[in-house]
């Protein structure tokens, strides 16, 4: 058994858990606080269970993302020839969530200006509060299908931002 590889699926799994339920925990605070003030799922509001599902779903792609580049970090500092602290590994780490967040908002915010533009008098933040079923459902997935259009690009980012050890030509 390789212990050394045990162990960092465990770190990788705890790190992947605590991750997602601290980003999804304080996405649905804001989301409730910002947007939706008077509306609670105990209140049989279909359409704001529809809208807050695809909302944690969104940032869940998002994290889907950036997590395989938080654990490459890990990685990396296991290795003998690399000199990754644990400080650094927290720095990026930041660094990656807060730019995966900053999309998160930006293809949310992007949505609902999009869908605000395509549906002109109507207020789709006053629908979902009123149970409008459709409307949270068109948005949600107009929401979803940005999100999946966009990860690929977000992971791309993310992995370019990692600090992989420096390699030679071996072309030249």
């Amino acid at each position: 058994m390789q212990t050394k590889l045990l162990t960092l699926a465990f770190i990788e799994i705890a790190l992947a858990i605590v991750l997602s339920v601290l980003i999804l925990f304080v996405s649905f605070k804001i989301l409730q606080r910002i947007f939706f003030k008077n509306v609670s799922l105990r209140e049989n509001n279909i359409a704001f269970a529809v809208f807050t599902a695809g909302i944690i779903l969104s940032i869940g792609i998002i994290l889907s993302e950036i997590i395989p580049s938080i654990t490459n970090m890990v990685r990396l500092s296991m290795s003998e020839e690399n000199n990754i602290t644990l400080g650094k590994i927290i720095q990026y780490s930041g660094l990656y969530l807060f730019i995966g967040f900053a999309f998160a908002v930006i293809i949310n915010t992007s949505v609902f200006i999009l869908f605000s533009a395509l549906t002109k008098g109507m207020n789709e933040f006053k629908d979902i509060q009123q149970n409008n079923i459709a409307t949270a459902i068109v948005v949600t997935a107009t929401l979803l299908s940005i999100t999946m259009i966009a990860k690929d690009s977000i992971s791309l980012l993310i992995s370019a931002l990692i600090p992989y050890p420096e390699t030679g030509n071996f072309l030249l």
